[in-house]
């Protein structure tokens, strides 16, 4: 089995910062792409940024210059650090990988749980 736990969500001020992590656990053979999404109340799902197994990076459009995604590849994890935050950045926040495990082949999407971000004064 393959999971990601995210961590590191919370309640901030508009301006602040918060630093979310992704962990990857379980029998991992290797990982592709991962990325970070969230969803706003009454919203559909929506790409935040993405992080090749190459480094290849992109952000939406409305967090470019705010937030930045980083991998450690050794710790099969994944960072989102937000800076700046806006009320319209408030949402639940999911991790995705692209995960194959040593007993399939392929890399299914895997999604964790989900950490809520509440940019609010």
């Amino acid at each position: 089995q393959v999971r990601l736990v995210e961590s590191g969500g919370g309640l901030v001020q508009p301006g602040g910062s918060l630093r979310l992590s992704c962990a990857a656990s379980g029998t991992i053979f290797s990982i592709k792409a991962m990325g970070w999404y969230r969803q706003a109340p009454g919203k559909e799902r929506e790409l935040v940024a993405s992080i090749t197994s190459d480094s290849t990076i992109n952000y939406t459009d409305s967090v470019k210059g705010r937030f930045t995604i980083s991998r450690d590849y050794a710790k099969n994890t994944m960072y989102l650090q937000m800076n700046s935050l806006k009320y319209e950045d408030t949402a639940v926040y999911y991790c995705n990988g692209e995960i194959r495990s040593y007993w399939h082949q392929g890399y299914p999407a895997v999604w964790g749980q989900g950490t809520l971000v509440t940019v609010s004064s």
